[in-house]
């Protein structure tokens, strides 16, 4: 998922990849580079989206070589769109595009199968993503903070990650903003337990959606 804040972009995904109902990586890597500025996360096949990934990047660098400026976010979300709906017959992609221009500061792109390009404030993306809709309905706010959104995005991937058997591991979020692209990885032992939107039965205190707060 991805999801926008005052001044940039947090992108978030568990790194579980399944094939079947057997775990072949559960340390995979959904969050790649498009450019310094530019991210996309990946779900569906994975051998699909690190082609797509990887040509994308290639066009983008020389995009970049010839106009001698950093990508626009939606330059790099159209070309990915143009990438996805050639081969949409062949590829099985959903995709997170997200980052931070001075253009447009922070926005997101999401790329469902069939490759429809839509801006959002915030998407969501992969098996996980149907067991959370409502729950990123309900507590998505416009407007929020860096550290709003980095626990929204975290409870988020928690959730998705507890209630769907292709999703787990650890969690790995990427915030760019003005200042450039920084990395987090949060341990599986360190994932927010989710038990529900209620306390623990002896009162010990928990976020609304579960576990404790996860610092870097």
């Amino acid at each position: 998922m991805a999801a926008c804040f005052d001044g940039g972009v947090i992108l978030g995904a568990d790194s579980r990849t399944s094939t079947g109902n057997f775990v072949a990586n559960r340390a995979a890597d959904k969050i790649t580079p498009l450019a310094d500025n530019v991210w996309i996360c990946r779900s569906g096949s994975a051998a699909d989206t690190q082609n797509v990934s990887w040509n994308v990047c290639h066009a983008l660098e020389q995009h970049c070589q010839m106009t001698g400026a950093p990508v626009e976010v939606r330059t790099a979300a159209s070309v990915v769109r143009e990438v996805v709906y050639r081969y949409k017959d062949n590829l099985s992609a959903g995709l997170i595009v997200a980052g931070y221009d001075d253009a447009e500061g922070g926005a997101v792109w999401a790329l469902p199968l069939g490759a429809a390009l839509m801006r959002q404030p915030y998407a969501i993306g992969g098996s996980g993503s149907a067991y959370i809709t409502g729950w990123c309905d309900r507590n998505w706010r416009d407007g929020m903070s860096r550290d709003e959104c980095r626990e929204f995005v975290l409870r988020a991937v928690s959730h998705a990650m507890s209630r769907d058997g292709s999703s787990g591991g650890c969690i790995r979020l990427v915030v760019v903003d003005k200042g450039g692209a920084r990395r987090e990885f949060v341990p599986g032992e360190r994932v927010p337990l989710v038990l529900g939107d209620m306390d623990l039965p002896n009162g010990a205190p928990v976020l609304p959606g579960g576990g404790a707060p996860v610092k870097a």
